[in-house]
């Protein structure tokens, strides 16, 4: 009798442990997806503001007719991306020619004049803030996500019921190389 119910203990302690640790695996799952929607919100503001630029400066920077037409090309790429990692690739491109278009902002007084123009580039700026604050924080959901996947003994209950794992949002090749500053 004392035998079943040290059975009895063992396997109801199982169960618990299975519940508690599918929970916590859900909850990460779920964090990690919000953030993920956190990030879509920020980049879904920054893909609306990219209209209202290039109509802006497109005028003004006549010789930069590459740069706006990469950046039309990625918001295009990146707003009909149909899964993760296809999005992923176009907003970090989408990211590299914004970041090209700032650059060569300063060259042309006209566009720092401009109150539509500064309006423009203080929303555009505050936004990919956001959006690096945004990702950084799905990072670290991930990580916590990716962590429970892979630890003893909760990677036995996440390989039973088929978690996956999340892929990390990277800083593209181009960004990690320094700027070249010339005077």
């Amino acid at each position: 009798m004392l035998a079943l119910e040290i059975i009895g203990g063992i396997i109801i302690l199982i169960i618990l442990f299975v519940i508690v640790t599918y929970n916590n695996l859900v909850k990460y799952r779920l964090q990690a997806d919000d953030a993920w929607s956190q990030i879509d919100v920020q980049l879904k503001r920054r893909h609306d503001l990219i209209p209202n630029l290039v109509e802006t400066v497109k005028g003004v920077m006549k010789f930069e007719k590459d740069t706006l037409t990469q950046i039309v090309q990625a918001r295009a790429s990146a707003v009909n991306a149909s899964n993760i990692p296809d999005r992923i690739k176009a907003e970090n491109d989408l990211s590299s020619g914004m970041s090209r278009l700032m650059a060569v902002w300063e060259n042309y007084p006209d566009l720092k004049s401009s109150k539509n123009a500064q309006q423009l580039q203080e929303e555009l700026v505050s936004t990919e803030n956001k959006i690096a604050y945004a990702r950084g924080f799905y990072n670290d959901i991930v990580a916590n996500y990716n962590a429970q996947l892979q630890q003893f003994p909760s990677n036995m209950v996440a390989s039973n019921f088929h978690f996956q794992l999340k892929e990390f949002l990277k800083v593209p090749d181009q960004e990690k190389e320094a700027p070249e500053v010339k005077f």
